[in-house]
């Protein structure tokens, strides 16, 4: 043996090795940890800055989402945790997507912007609305609001609409016949489009204009490149005369100002079965009048209620009334609906060619009954097999949704106009050609 040296035991031996084991294991086990780690993803965000990275790195599907859904959730999540005490009524079943509709809204009023064309004369037919009562009260309501309102832009630059302001119910007042409309709606199309170019950046896809009733119809059909191309805004959405959904807008005819407040939380009062008292100006009224209006529990009359009968029966009908019926007329449209979403009167809608107002937003067989024109035949029986429970439900549900069908000056949200707004929002368009 060597002096200064010393072997080690066989038990230190063994010890030391097993230190070494361990050590190595435990830096092992130490490394795997934190690579794992690494590869996990960072917490997320706190709203309102919910991230599409993070969803896509935390999903533990191995089939990554659509992009489209990833949206949809994110809005979902989003709007799940705004504040909600203001809109709370929004979040039922009366809209198709409550909470998109109220996160598309507010997006729409923070950035919707409209340039109204500057050209025209106010004496004749331009932009000032000839009145705001009676069956065209819609059309002159939106033109006097939409000047009052956060949309309206000076700077074409910045719009996302142009409003094409010619008014054919004011045309009509003057005594103007329907060809002499036309040939004033095509001169001043002609102007706008030869002095501006923004009609020609989109073949006027961007470009709308607002007419109630069949006036305004029957003046701009003539003009088959603003109907084709414009978005139409219009009270006869009916689709024998060209309506096109995706791309025009329902606009709800209502008779302003009502004559009575509105009716609602009045079930009890309602023990008429269904109402409907009007001119026999079309086929489908011409067969309720003939098949019901000798009906004992069906107040039927084929004629408008005199008002030599008394003040303001025809109104307090919708008062007493569970179902207004609601056949079109000489349109599909009619101010029957709106005067029975007032009232509290579930609307009955008899028609097979109606887009109705916000159908893409308001679910309408939640609070109206909508039937085929076929079905007036069975009209009672169909109006008999609703129960109380599911009455009492269209009826609540009709009264949360009465907003939308009011007009008023200045605009107030969620109303008539703001809902027509949002409806061109969903159809505006950024392609430039």
């Amino acid at each position: 043996m060597i002096a200064g040296k010393q072997q080690l035991q066989p038990s230190q031996l063994f010890s030391l090795k097993g230190s070494i084991v361990t050590l190595s294991v435990l830096t092992l086990i130490s490394f795997t940890y934190f690579s794992f780690k690494s590869l996990r993803p960072p917490l997320p965000f706190s709203p309102p800055t919910p991230q599409i990275t993070l969803l896509l790195s935390s999903t533990t599907n191995t089939t990554a989402p659509s992009q489209p859904r990833i949206v949809a959730d994110i809005k979902e999540n989003y709007v799940a945790e705004e504040n909600d005490d203001d809109d709370g009524d929004l979040f039922t079943d009366v809209y198709h997507s409550p909470k998109l509709f109220k996160l598309n809204f507010k997006e729409m009023e923070e950035k919707f912007k409209i340039y109204i064309y500057p050209d025209g004369d106010p004496k004749t037919f331009y932009q000032t609305p000839r009145k705001l009562t009676g069956k065209y009260a819609s059309e002159g309501y939106f033109f006097q609001n939409i000047r009052e309102s956060r949309f309206r832009t000076d700077d074409p630059d910045e719009a996302h609409l142009f409003f094409i302001p010619i008014s054919c119910h004011k045309m009509r007042g003057k005594g103007t016949s329907y060809e002499n409309m036309t040939i004033i709606v095509q001169n001043y199309l002609d102007g706008l489009i030869a002095k501006y170019p923004y009609w020609n950046r989109t073949l006027g896809a961007d470009h709308f204009f607002v007419t109630c009733h069949d006036v305004g119809v029957r003046a701009t059909e003539g003009v088959p490149f603003l109907v084709k191309n414009a978005i139409r805004v219009v009270c006869s959405p009916s689709y024998d005369v060209g309506f096109i959904p995706h791309k025009d807008v329902a606009l709800p005819q209502v008779l302003q100002p009502f004559a009575l407040p509105a009716g609602g939380n009045d079930v009890e009062n309602r023990t008429t079965l269904g109402f409907w008292a009007g001119h026999r100006n079309s086929k489908i009224r011409v067969i309720l009048a003939r098949v019901w209006e000798n009906d004992t529990e069906l107040d039927i009359s084929n004629n408008r209620i005199s008002r030599a009968t008394g003040h303001l029966v025809y109104q307090k009908r919708f008062y007493r009334t569970k179902f207004c019926i609601c056949p079109g007329g000489s349109q599909v449209n009619s101010a029957r609906i709106t005067d029975s979403i007032h009232y509290g009167c579930v609307p009955v809608i008899l028609s097979n060619y109606y887009d109705l107002p916000f159908n893409d937003i308001l679910d309408w067989r939640k609070f109206a009954v909508v039937l085929r024109e076929n079905d007036v035949y069975q009209l009672k029986q169909i109006l008999k097999n609703i129960s109380h429970e599911d009455f009492v439900s269209l009826h609540n549900n009709l009264v949360k949704v009465q907003k939308h069908f009011q007009w008023n000056s200045p605009p107030v949200r969620f109303d008539a106009f703001h809902m027509v707004i949002y409806e061109l929002w969903l159809r505006h368009h950024v392609i430039k050609y």
